[in-house]
């Protein structure tokens, strides 16, 4: 049975959106129609990219890393995975500014950020022991 992990969407990727969408309101305000058509269409872009990300953990051992319609995603044989674990960028007053997890494969590393980290770790490593 394949499991499914969406992605974590973060203060700062909402905040790149709004940032965008600012700009591109602006420019349809000022009629500069070339702006405001490639803010549209990266807009379009970063929305498919946050709202559809996923990692599918399939039944015949491969984990699928999905980025939306318009970014080439990546499929990792989960026994070439070395290891797993959770990271994050630095703390500041406490609070860290961004987790994610560390899937080391192949001597590549993928940044991932589900929404439901320790789930996610234990089923790589389920699907790594059978």
């Amino acid at each position: 049975m394949s499991r499914i992990f969406h992605a974590r969407i973060t203060l700062g990727q909402y905040l790149f959106i709004l940032l965008v969408a600012g700009v591109a309101f602006w420019a349809l305000w000022d009629k500069q129609i070339v702006i405001a058509l490639v803010m549209a269409g990266l807009l379009i872009v970063g929305i498919e990219k946050l709202t559809h990300t996923t990692y599918t953990i399939t039944a015949d051992g491969h984990l699928v890393l999905y980025y939306g319609r318009f970014m080439r995603g990546k499929v990792i044989a989960v026994d070439s995975i070395s290891g797993v674990e959770k990271a994050s960028s630095m703390n500041v007053f406490g609070f860290r500014l961004m987790r994610c997890v560390l899937v080391h494969h192949e001597g590549k590393t993928e940044a991932l950020m589900p929404v439901k980290e320790d789930e996610f770790i234990e089923v790589i490593h389920k699907r790594k022991m059978t």
